[in-house]
C-alpha cells in the first residue's frame, strides 16, 4: 500500500520541478530490529520516484559500515539529503508528520544549492569560528 498518496505525490512532482541541481537521497537501514525502517524506505522510495532529479541510494547498517562511518551515521533508520555537495542534513527515525515537511524543504533547498538565508544572517554565520553541532529533537504528536 502506497504511503503517499495521488495528491501528495502530485504536489511533490510540481514542487520538485523547480530542482536545479541532483538531490541524492541516502537511507541507512535494516531488515531486523529496526523500528520504522521498512516505512522510512518505502516512504523515501515513493519521495524519490516523484523527480528525475531525486534518487535513492540505500545502504544496510550492518553490512555497510564504511559508508555509514562516511556520514556519521551511527542510529537508524536515517535518512541522508545530498546535493552538490553534504551539507550534514540528517533525519533519524521515519520523517513523517511535521518532519515529512522540512524533509521535502530539505530536499528542494539542496537541489536549489541555496539555503534560504538572508544576507545578514549568512554574513553572522560567517562570523563563526568553530564548528557548530545543532540537533532538532521531535516526538509523534
Amino acid at each position: 500500500m502506497a504511503m503517499l498518496d495521488d495528491n501528495i505525490r502530485n504536489e511533490l512532482e510540481r514542487r520538485f520541478k523547480g530542482i536545479e541541481h541532483p538531490v541524492r537521497i541516502i537511507n541507512f537501514t535494516q531488515t531486523m530490529e529496526c523500528q520504522f525502517c521498512e516505512q522510512t524506505r518505502q516512504l523515501l522510495e515513493e519521495l524519490a520516484s516523484t523527480s528525475d532529479k531525486v534518487t535513492l541510494d540505500v545502504f544496510n547498517f550492518q553490512t555497510d559500515k564504511e559508508v555509514a562511518q562516511k556520514y556519521s551515521i551511527d542510529k537508524i533508520p536515517a535518512t541522508v539529503i545530498e546535493g552538490q555537495k553534504d551539507y550534514g542534513i540528517r533525519f533519524y527515525g521515519i520523517p513523517s508528520g511535521y518532519e515529512f515537511g522540512n524533509l521535502i524543504d530539505a530536499v528542494e533547498r539542496v537541489g536549489a544549492g541555496d539555503s534560504g538565508l538572508d544576507e545578514h544572517t549568512r554574513e553572522r554565520l560567517g562570523t563563526l569560528t568553530e564548528p557548530v553541532h545543532l540537533q532538532v529533537f521531535v516526538t509523534p504528536t
